[in-house]
């Protein structure tokens, strides 16, 4: 869309967007009349009219020489949803690493500022609030994926600069996912088609209710295929409903506290690979180089993303002594990393 989609506008597209819900679970071919309208028709549109209001832009600015603009940049966009009355916005987290200044523009084309309220590497999400009140915008409900099936039809709304962007997406699977930077979760979202500008980008089922966030584009959404199947990544909102009060009150879960290394690792051929290390981080400090295989982590057997964070994980403090034993092309040796806590290493706003 060239032009941020007006309110009357919106409510037009999700209004057919809603019977396309319909049509989609309905076949032609099964049904001997065209579908009629039912009493639940009108909520269910004014459900989704909600959900479409409450999805905001995001414009975030890093600090200066902050390390994650490596990857990420140093100018960031991507899309939020209200999901508190208070104005509380989530999105997800790496949206808001090591960020100086953050804009949200709304659907009536209000820039506003905004701080940040968590960063949490647990669960990967990010929550900030306007620093102005956000008037007329009515937060969204959040959803379980208990009830989801396969090939259920859903709905993503991503915020631009160009405008409000709404498309539908199917459900793949649910299961658990590991990334390359240190980072588990034990349920994910998996849908195809991929959307555009996925980062943050609010998950809805037919009822408006928010059922997870964006986090990746993933060339593979459902393992194992012949020929994969390129989809996205969204984390369930269902991670977020028991720490919700945590992350408001501390800024992150007691999770994200634990050993950080500042490895970006994938799995091959039944192996932990190191593809990448942090600069800034421990684990370059002892020797440890992209093309290295991970086999144990403290004598225990690793082969999956996994299995190697699972352990990392285990010991207490974040600032443990962590042994790695790691095969550097023909060697295996031993290596004793000192991790540190990944949230420590952050750059903060001038002031913080």
């Amino acid at each position: 869309m060239n032009d941020r989609v007006s309110s009357e506008r919106l409510r037009v597209l999700l209004a057919g967007i809603f019977w396309l819900f319909l049509l989609a679970a309905v076949p032609w071919a099964m049904a001997a009349t065209p579908p009629q309208p039912d009493p639940a028709s009108s909520s269910q549109i004014q459900a989704l009219q909600r959900a479409g209001d409450a999805v905001v832009s995001l414009r975030i600015t890093a600090t200066e020489g902050a390390a994650s603009a490596e990857s990420l940049g140093a100018r960031r966009s991507g899309s939020g949803v209200v999901i508190g009355p208070d104005g509380l916005i989530l999105t997800i987290g790496y949206l808001l690493l090591e960020a100086e200044s953050i804009e949200v523009i709304t659907q009536d084309d209000r820039t506003l500022p905004a701080r940040q309220v968590a960063y949490d590497l647990a669960t990967g999400f990010g929550l900030l609030r306007t620093l102005v009140p956000l008037r007329g915008i009515q937060p969204v409900p959040l959803a379980g994926v208990g009830g989801l099936t396969p090939g259920e039809l859903l709905l993503a709304a991503t915020g631009s600069n160009s405008g409000t962007e709404v498309g539908f997406t199917r459900l793949l699977g649910v299961r658990p996912f590991s990334g390359y930077w240190e980072y588990h979760i034990e349920s994910a979202l998996f849908t195809s088609p991929p959307i555009p500008s996925h980062s943050g980008a609010p998950l809805f089922n037919r009822n408006g209710e928010l059922l997870g966030i964006g986090s990746l584009f993933v060339l593979e959404s459902v393992p194992g295929q012949t020929s994969p199947t390129p989809g996205n990544m969204f984390v369930p909102v269902e991670l977020l409903r028991p720490v919700l009060g945590e992350l408001q009150a501390n800024g992150h879960t007691r999770a994200s506290v634990r050993p950080w290394l500042g490895l970006s690792s994938s799995e091959r051929d039944g192996h932990v690979q190191i593809v990448r290390v942090d600069r800034r981080g421990p684990a370059l400090a002892a020797g440890i180089q992209p093309g290295d295989v991970v086999l144990e982590v403290d004598g225990v057997g690793v082969a999956t993303l996994e299995a190697f964070y699972k352990q990392l994980w285990k010991r207490a403090a974040p600032d443990a002594e962590v042994e790695l034993t790691v095969q550097q092309g023909s060697e295996t040796r031993k290596v004793r990393v000192q991790a540190v806590d990944r949230m420590k290493t952050l750059s903060k706003p001038a002031g913080i």
